[in-house]
């Protein structure tokens, strides 16, 4: 497989990407619709989530990212899989995520992970970071009670923030009062097997969801 070469950094404030992005027929995504759903947010070339889907086939997996030919390139490897509890958009993440949770049959959001997004070490461009208050907000209310959020970033700044920005909603409160020294979900994204590599701390977090 040759991977086409793409920009690294997409400014989510653009007015290129204002437009949310219209729900699928979720009947028409996924064979089971009863699955439980995981969603990755900033997914990228989606191996995270093949693998995912491979490994657990009692979940239904979707992959939002916002650089359209990476999603174009995991939507063939998934349909070279044949999985069908695998679905990958291209869209803005903070202009279509309401939209999309609010379709999905309700109850069946129940695991969210944000796994190495783009820094933005500019102070001026922080504001482009992907883990907000309205992101937040709208995970809050669409997963399920008890759902979790997994976060991990090799930046241990971005990694506190999007801590800190979950914590700051009354509904999730951390599993544990450390970094978790282990992931612990059974498969690693390229990024971290890359960091752990070159032994680079990575800081992970899990949150719940209260009633």
């Amino acid at each position: 497989m040759v991977r086409v070469r793409v920009r690294q950094h997409v400014n989510p404030l653009s007015q290129a990407y204002e437009k949310p992005v219209t729900p699928p027929d979720w009947s028409q995504v996924y064979a089971d619709l009863s699955k439980p759903l995981h969603l990755d947010i900033g997914c990228a070339w989606g191996g995270f989530l093949l693998l995912m889907a491979e490994m657990a086939p009692e979940w239904n997996y979707l992959g939002l990212e916002i650089r359209e030919s990476v999603v174009n390139e995991a939507i063939a490897n998934r349909d070279r899989s044949g999985l069908d509890n695998l679905h990958y958009i291209f869209c803005n993440v903070n202009q279509s995520l309401p939209g999309l949770l609010a379709s999905l049959p309700v109850g069946t959001l129940q695991r969210v992970s944000i796994q190495f997004p783009d820094p933005w070490f500019k102070k001026r461009h922080q504001k482009r970071r992907i883990v907000q208050g309205n992101v937040v907000a709208t995970i809050a209310e669409y997963l399920a009670v008890s759902g979790q959020v997994f976060l991990q970033s090799d930046v241990e700044e971005v990694a506190k923030e999007m801590r800190d920005r979950f914590l700051a909603h009354p509904r999730f409160s951390l599993t544990h009062s450390d970094w978790l020294a282990e992931n612990p979900l059974s498969v690693a994204t390229e990024r971290e097997l890359s960091t752990l590599k070159n032994q680079d701390p990575v800081y992970r977090c899990l949150l719940v969801k209260a009633n």
